[in-house]
């Protein structure tokens, strides 16, 4: 990646563990860790002190949890993307941090390689959603809500033309505006302006909204 390396802020409440991705992170020449906390709120404080890209967000810690210090992130710094930690206990969490806008998850056993090609492809703008562990998570979260949550999505979607729909479809997969081209047979900037145009005919704020909503579709 050419021009400044990527901003990080590890939030975790263990040490070690944040001792661990951060060896992991700063393997990489593109990556920097820039600050690092042991609560929510010092993870709101850290990434608006040091302008995080990404923000690396445990769900369980002390004084502020995850899921509360989300909102306040996006208020104190917009511009971070916050990809959640989590383990598979922590379903229902993880549905919740999607919902409010967290640019993914990864499980707290993701492999170094999947840790990094996470924070690439947010600092990029994309969404992270692990073939392995996301996917997987996100349909069984779903159980129990989708009937209702699958007509307000069908709702929804009804106001996207055909072409919308198409790469809103591939979007679920989680794929990237360059692999969706391809699937596509567009050129990347072309499903670039077609994201831009869904998220805002679906008042969705993030393409893991928009991945959801297709998923709820039944895209």
């Amino acid at each position: 990646m050419a021009g400044q390396p990527i901003r990080v802020v590890i939030a975790d409440d263990e040490p070690l563990i944040r001792a661990g991705i951060r060896m992991i992170l700063i393997s990489d020449p593109d990556i920097e860790v820039v600050g690092e906390a042991a609560d929510g709120r010092a993870a709101v404080e850290a990434a608006r002190a040091h302008a995080a890209e990404v923000v690396l967000l445990d769900i369980q810690m002390p004084v502020l949890d995850g899921l509360s210090a989300l909102p306040e992130l996006r208020r104190a710094a917009p511009a971070s993307r916050v990809i959640v930690l989590t383990t598979f206990g922590e379903r229902e969490n993880v549905l919740r941090a999607l919902e409010h806008g967290c640019a993914g998850f990864l499980l707290k056993d993701t492999a170094p390689a999947e840790l990094i090609r996470a924070v690439r492809a947010a600092a990029a703008g994309d969404a992270y959603l692990s073939p392995a562990a996301t996917r997987h998570v996100v349909e069984r979260l779903a159980t129990g809500r989708e009937a209702a949550r699958s007509e307000q999505a069908r709702a929804r979607v009804a106001a996207l033309s055909e072409k919308e729909r198409e790469v809103l479809a591939v979007l679920g997969e989680g794929l990237s505006n360059a692999d969706a081209g391809r699937r596509l047979h567009m050129s990347e900037a072309t499903v670039k302006t077609y994201v831009s145009r869904i998220l805002a005919k679906l008042d969705c704020e993030n393409r893991v909204q928009a991945a959801l909503l297709a998923r709820d579709a039944g895209l």
